[in-house]
């Protein structure tokens, strides 16, 4: 909005001083980290008081875990605190034009509600169970379509490439526009309407959804990309909003661990929009998607200003306004950056809490249906709990974690360069 408001400003009356540092986007980037930080400092101390006065704390159920009665009654729904201190620097800072940060913030508004609804019904009507697991999952399934209907139609949704590349990877009729610097067309190149995706470990770092069940010109974005891309967003969108979900058991847990995953996103967002460093790490160019850079700083500014609080032991938790939120974020982030296959490695803390669940219900049913009694794998799940089990600190638990953590995004960014 800033941006947009200068512009204006600059062209009705003159070029202002100090205005030019607008158009780039690290120092709009780290302005908006700062933005997010004091938000969600300052405004974030104000926000608990409120939900203590209005009695919004957290149910605890007695499972026999160490230190769990003492964060009986800690107001929960800090997830508030998150959202705000992403969407307000985001509207300032970002350019509100761009259709990645549309669809950012489209995904931030839509899982905060979702996840709002599911701790208000807790916490004001009385109800344990919350929102409908069918309303959930149709909500999140919502989203999911949106992100991957706009990702296939979109005109602004391109990919940079050379003619020559663009010959090579069998699209001939897919070209958007030309590409356009200072007012000028450079011969060669163009922006392509195309389903390539980057893919680590592979020759050339790129699949092409299109190509996957048919030979047919990817250009044309049949069928074959709709019936592949869309339900594997939607799969995603569930699966990393759920894991988000159920990695928020500890203090600082899913709050930190989602820091992590989104500087790395912020990087991935630089690199991705940057035609110089996307050519040398061999992925694929997308404009328009330097501007993510923004919003991703925005994200890690929340989650660190949010940790002040949210660290052990806790002066609030998130509920599920906050981590389906960070979990559909980071989903959203990773899919508009054409990097969703990356996700089992960087989101990988999120994958072994889900993995964990699923298991231990799995084993459980099958052993009940062939002994007459359930047997489990893990002491509890999802997994942190298991540790907690085995007498491990509750914030040894956590820091491990966090390591686990940044561990998997140096991963993610070396894969880059393996194949």
């Amino acid at each position: 909005m800033l941006i947009e408001i200068t512009e204006w400003i600059n062209e009705m009356f003159g070029k202002l001083p100090g205005t030019g540092l607008l158009n780039y986007i690290s120092f709009r980037a780290g302005v908006a980290m700062v933005l997010s930080l004091i938000i969600s400092m300052l405004f974030g101390k104000r926000i608990i008081d409120k939900l203590r006065r209005l009695q919004v704390g957290e149910t605890v159920r007695e499972l026999g875990l160490e230190g769990q009665k003492q964060k009986e009654g800690t107001p929960t729904m800090g997830g508030l605190i998150i959202i705000l201190a992403i969407l307000v620097p985001s509207l300032i800072m970002a350019r509100l034009d761009n259709v990645y940060i549309i669809l950012m913030l489209l995904a931030t508004i839509w899982m905060g509600f979702i996840g709002f609804m599911d701790d208000y019904i807790k916490v004001f009507k009385n109800n344990k169970k919350g929102l409908k697991g069918r309303t959930k999952l149709l909500g999140q399934l919502g989203l999911g379509l949106i992100i991957a209907v706009t990702m296939l139609v979109h005109k602004d949704v391109v990919v940079e490439m050379s003619t020559e590349e663009a010959v090579e990877l069998g699209i001939s009729e897919a070209r958007v526009s030309d590409v356009v610097v200072n007012g000028k067309v450079i011969k060669g190149k163009g922006n392509y309407k195309t389903g390539l995706t980057n893919i680590p470990f592979v020759k050339g770092n790129n699949l092409d959804y299109s190509k996957i069940l048919s030979d047919k010109d990817s250009s044309r974005m049949g069928w074959w990309a709709w019936l592949i891309f869309v339900p594997l967003v939607v799969v995603i969108v569930m699966a990393v909003s759920n894991g988000a979900n159920l990695t928020d058991g500890l203090d600082g847990l899913a709050t930190g661990v989602s820091g992590i995953i989104g500087a790395t996103l912020g990087v991935l967002a630089y690199v991705s929009g940057n035609a110089i460093a996307a050519n040398y790490l061999n992925i694929l160019h997308l404009p328009g998607a330097g501007e993510l850079v923004i919003y991703a700083a925005c994200f890690v500014g929340a989650t660190i200003g949010f940790l002040w609080y949210n660290s052990f032991p806790a002066s609030i938790f998130m509920g599920d306004t906050g981590s389906l939120t960070l979990g559909g974020i980071i989903a959203a982030l990773a899919i508009v950056l054409r990097k969703e296959l990356l996700i089992p490695v960087l989101c990988g803390v999120f994958l072994m809490e889900n993995l964990s669940v699923m298991l231990q219900v799995a084993y459980f049913k099958y052993t009940k249906k062939k002994y007459g009694e359930g047997r489990r794998i893990f002491k509890m799940s999802p997994l942190h709990h298991h540790y907690q089990k085995l007498g491990m600190a509750e914030t040894k638990i956590v820091t491990r974690f966090w390591i686990v953590g940044i561990l998997l995004a140096v991963l993610t960014i070396i894969t880059l360069k393996v194949r």
